[in-house]
Parts: structure tokens; C-alpha cells; sequence
């Protein structure tokens, strides 16, 4: 529910929807890579997620590598 509120939520209180919110062809991915799957692990484990990888429009502006 967390990542959905701040994913598809978010894109339709905005009414972006057709542009955001969720991965398919033709909407904007601005995206993050992370080190865990947060839907796999512990609730006390979320806050030692790295990140290692963002996206934003089709460029890396962010690698930990």
C-alpha cells in the first residue's frame, strides 16, 4: 500500500495517470534501482535499503557504482 501511495495514487490525485504512476510503454520512468526487494523483507530491515542506481528522463543522475 506504501508504494502504491506514492506511485499510481499520486498519478491519479493528479490526474496524470496516462503519464505516470506505474511502468508501461509510453509513460515517464523516472526510476530508482535498490539493493533489496522491500515487498521481501522485514519492516525494521526498509530503512537499510541502498540506493544504487536513479534514472530520471532516460539519464543515470545518480550511481553508486
Amino acid at each position: 500500500e506504501a508504494l502504491k501511495a506514492v506511485t499510481i495514487n499520486v498519478a491519479y490525485q493528479y490526474n496524470e495517470q496516462d503519464l505516470k504512476g506505474s511502468i508501461k510503454k509510453g509513460k515517464i520512468a523516472d526510476f530508482i534501482i535498490i539493493d533489496k526487494n522491500p515487498l521481501e523483507i522485514d519492516s525494521d530491515e526498509l530503512k537499510e535499503i541502498q540506493i544504487l542506481k536513479t534514472i530520471k528522463d532516460g539519464i543515470v543522475v545518480y550511481s553508486k557504482e
